[in-house]
């Protein structure tokens, strides 16, 4: 799996998890369905809020990566029920016209790996640990 993070907005930037993290965290969760229709992100800005703008470059990333994702692999939602990870998943799902997909629920949400920061600056610290 290529090296990944969940964004979320916070107060003075981003709180990031690192998606290894989260899929080792999770693979004890018992898997269940969730239906479509109750995915938020489905009908909301998931991949460009960081700042990243919708080039058809870009948007042909996703599409790849989309066309790529693995559905008998469960998408990992937070406490509150948000994807933290899979969305691409979730994505190929709906071209697909599924009803559900197969998930895991944290019954706590984990810590982020980093708190307040710009992706950039996640980024680069990963970069750094790789020289």
């Amino acid at each position: 799996m290529r090296k990944q993070f969940h964004f979320r907005p916070s107060q003075n930037g981003f709180h990031a998890w690192d998606v290894h993290r989260l899929v080792s965290l999770s693979s004890r969760l018992e898997v269940s369905t969730v239906p479509i229709e109750s995915i938020a992100e489905v009908d909301e800005d998931y991949w460009f809020y960081t700042g990243d703008k919708p080039t058809c470059r870009r948007l042909a990333e996703h599409f790849n990566l989309m066309k790529a994702a693995d559905l008998s692999y469960p998408i990992i939602l937070c406490s509150e029920g948000r994807v933290m990870d899979g969305m691409h998943r979730v994505t190929k799902a709906v071209a697909e016209g599924k009803d559900e997909i197969k998930c895991v629920r944290f019954e706590t949400t984990p810590n982020a790996d980093y708190v307040d920061v710009q992706p950039a600056e996640v980024f680069a610290t990963i970069e750094q640990d790789h020289i």
